[in-house]
């Protein structure tokens, strides 16, 4: 069209073609005029195209303190790979990264202030990404960048699935603060928004005015006193000044003590003082009040009648605060918290047909267990507050727990093998720090944990299983605990030395692990976030691993049992939920079969046969960590938690 005199053509593919050849040239060399060196990487590029895509080398450009313009640019602090991702978008406005890589454009494009690349494309991917598995990595991560409107999206999903958030490792790793509040008769606490007010305004007090410091106050569980005015007030403080419920301090000091929850063990690590970018945070009392980071409540729950959980960010760390109610100490005993039906000291139900199989001492997540001399053996785990050493050995002739010496290390997310007549645990997480690469073995003539030597590698989430006279370690965590490890290594218990094995054929972190026949299978787990349906078999004669048919439901953090030639694989978790069903493999068909689901759901539970029974016992069944116990009878193909179950192994 010419209208009024004028020529007027629009050429819609000259846009494309221009800003193709002008990254051509820029790949080649032509005509550039700046030099990015990013971490020791050469990126050649041109002036204007970046001055028009990011602000920040706008400035630099623009700078009154190059007047003959910059010939380069250097980035320490980038991945070059990154970068490199950004100039092609500068110039074809096309991004394309790998996931892996997601982070990095990220934070390469926060430096470069390029705003629409950083919050549009990399951090509402990562939003679309996150699951309860990520979402603490991904709140460090955004924490770490500054990104209060990623921040935000991530603790409005933080408060709809805090339980499910609490039973994943990045969460369990987190420092955590342990508090008990007295109550006096007829009063109750908050809501949970207003109770953590208080909790936050309470510490900030011990910080600040008393010169307290965190990591000291997480050393053991704090007492608190809840007055009538609806104040929180240090226990201690009530107790020795005043005396309080109408008894002398000494006394209700002394009742006090005799009621605290008896804690599992008390040389927990100390956890350190870390800000969310991992730097060491600086005495808080110290700190004037202009420069004090982030304090936050974020998400709780109500997890019983006088239990709380919190996740929430104390002087900019971010941390897990357990909370205990109960009355004066004056109540009568069983006013005493249960932390989490971790404790069961109560007297059992008179016997009869419907009386349910003995619960454990403590609830356990990520336990291990094996059977042992007839007994079922329950050690380590996880119970939403700490890391635990203590063993648990149940009789199914007097239905009771008793417990066994201590491991000398806490850990969770691992496995027990029984091999020659011995127990063997391997890796795991303490809590605290990174995976383990530590193991210890357990002689019960002796009743005594022993060091084995470590593994190569720290390992967390790996398999293990006896076979031919040799431990054997299989999958796990790799050292961020987002990948799973195809590493497979052999222990030789007579010479004490690790041997490198076949890798597996897929990554796996969470497999179960067992021996069948001679061979040893490795069954399902997750690869990165997705749960596995597959199934490979290690045949220790050519060294192989060989996939096998596959499961009918991928899970990650299941149980397996060995019965009548057959591998058992129970509960786990599926990505979503956590299970309850159970599938039968039968080697000779190489067919799975789905069987007899159990009464409650369970991810990462302890399986193992006892007699003619299977036996499951703790794990998570998506809001509670679970102290009880379950049995399996194949000949009826039904689970039950009655200790009739149990009455013909006696």
């Amino acid at each position: 069209m010419i209208p009024n005199g004028y020529l007027i053509f629009e050429d819609e593919t000259f846009l494309d073609s221009t800003v193709a050849k002008m990254n051509a040239l820029r790949k080649s060399g032509q005509f550039c005029d700046v030099r990015l060196q990013v971490c020791g990487h050469e990126l050649m590029a041109h002036r204007a195209v970046l001055a028009c895509c990011s602000p920040y080398l706008f400035e630099i450009f623009n700078s009154d303190l190059e007047p003959h313009g910059v010939s380069h640019v250097t980035f320490e602090d980038l991945d070059p790979e990154a970068v490199e991702i950004l100039l092609n978008y500068a110039y074809t406005a096309q991004l394309k990264a790998d996931k892996e890589l997601v982070k990095e454009v990220y934070s390469a494009a926060k430096k470069l202030k390029m705003e629409r690349v950083k919050q549009v494309i990399c951090g509402d991917y990562l939003l679309s990404k996150m699951d309860s598995q990520s979402a603490i990595s991904f709140r460090n991560f955004a924490s770490c960048m500054g990104d209060g409107r990623v921040l935000a999206k991530i603790d409005a999903y933080i408060q709809e699935h805090l339980l499910e958030v609490s039973e994943q490792e990045d969460f369990l790793k987190l420092p955590r603060l342990k508090l008990e509040v007295m109550l006096e008769d007829n009063l109750s606490l908050p809501s949970n928004g207003k109770l953590y007010s208080k909790v936050l305004n309470w510490v900030q007090r011990c910080l600040w005015e008393n010169g307290d410091k965190l990591d000291r106050l997480m050393e053991e569980v704090q007492t608190l006193y809840y007055s009538a005015d609806h104040k929180l007030l240090d226990g201690a403080l009530v107790i020795e000044g005043h005396g309080v419920f109408g008894v002398s301090a000494e006394e209700d000091h002394n009742q006090f003590v005799q009621k605290n929850p008896p804690r599992e063990n008390s040389n927990t690590p100390r956890p350190q003082s870390t800000s969310s970018s991992g730097s060491t945070s600086p005495s808080p009392s110290n700190t004037p009040k202009s420069c004090r980071r982030e304090w936050k409540y974020i998400a709780s729950e109500k997890t019983t009648n006088n239990t709380y959980l919190c996740l929430a960010v104390l002087d900019g760390l971010l941390c897990v605060i357990f909370l205990h109610s109960r009355g004066s100490p004056q109540g009568s005993p069983s006013a005493t918290p249960c932390l989490m039906k971790s404790l069961s000291f109560e007297a059992q139900p008179e016997e009869s047909e419907e009386q349910p199989l003995t619960a454990m001492h403590y609830a356990r997540s990520g336990l291990g267990t094996a059977a042992l001399h007839g007994r079922l053996v329950a050690a380590g785990g996880y119970n939403r507050e700490e890391c635990l050493r203590t063993v648990e050995c149940y009789d199914p002739r007097d239905h009771r727990w008793s417990f066994s010496a201590p491991m000398r290390t806490p850990r969770a997310r691992f496995q027990m093998a029984v091999l020659m007549g011995q127990l063997y645990v391997m890796g795991g997480s303490n809590g605290q720090s990174d995976e383990l690469s530590c193991g210890e073995t357990y002689d019960p003539h002796t009743d005594t944990w022993a060091q084995v030597p470590e593994l190569r590698t720290n390992r967390c989430n790996a398999g293990v299983c006896g076979l031919d006279n040799k431990l054997f370690v299989v999958g796990g965590s790799d050292p961020c605990g987002q990948k799973g490890l195809k590493n497979c290594d052999s222990f030789d218990p007579v010479t004490k030395t690790w041997k490198n094995c076949a890798p597996l054929n897929i990554r796996r972190h969470q497999a179960a692990v067992c021996e069948l026949d001679g061979f040893m299978y490795a069954i399902g787990g997750a690869e990165s976030w997705n749960c596995l349906n597959t199934v490979e078999r290690y045949n220790p004669a050519n060294n192989t691993w060989t996939l096998i048919g596959p499961m009918n439901v991928a899970r990650r953090g299941a149980g397996v049992a060995v019965y009548d030639g057959k591998l058992f694989v129970v509960g786990g978790f599926d990505g979503s939920h956590a299970l309850r069903c159970v599938e039968a493999f039968d080697p000779s068909r190489n067919e799975w079969r789905m069987l007899g689901s159990m009464t409650v759901a369970r991810s990462n539970a302890g399986v193992a046969v006892l007699g003619d029974v299977i036996c499951a016992v703790g794990g998570f069944d998506g809001n509670n960590f679970l102290n009880t116990l379950e049995v399996y009878r194949p000949e009826t193909d039904e689970w039950s938690d009655c200790a009739k179950a149990l009455c013909f192994t006696a």
